[in-house]
């Protein structure tokens, strides 16, 4: 059976890690913990697939915001 919150979020992933080129994929995951669950000690091991999901999608929307921004600012 396949889960297919998790058939979206495994390409979402890697446009993640192609964003943040400098963070090894452990970290990737921790820090997404830590935008859907907040500093908590279990966010990693008590994350479901759905807040990962959005966690993603939002660092995502911020990091083409920015590149967004940048390039704006650039035409200046």
């Amino acid at each position: 059976m396949t889960n297919p919150k998790r058939e979206e979020l495994i390409p979402l992933l890697g446009e993640l890690c192609v964003e943040w080129p400098d963070v090894r994929f452990g970290q990737l995951i921790a820090n997404m913990a830590v935008v859907a669950r907040g500093a908590e000690p279990n966010a990693v091991w008590d994350m479901e697939d759905d807040e990962l999901l959005a966690a993603v999608r939002s660092q995502l929307e911020l990091f083409r915001a920015r590149r967004a921004q940048r390039s704006l600012m650039s035409n200046i």
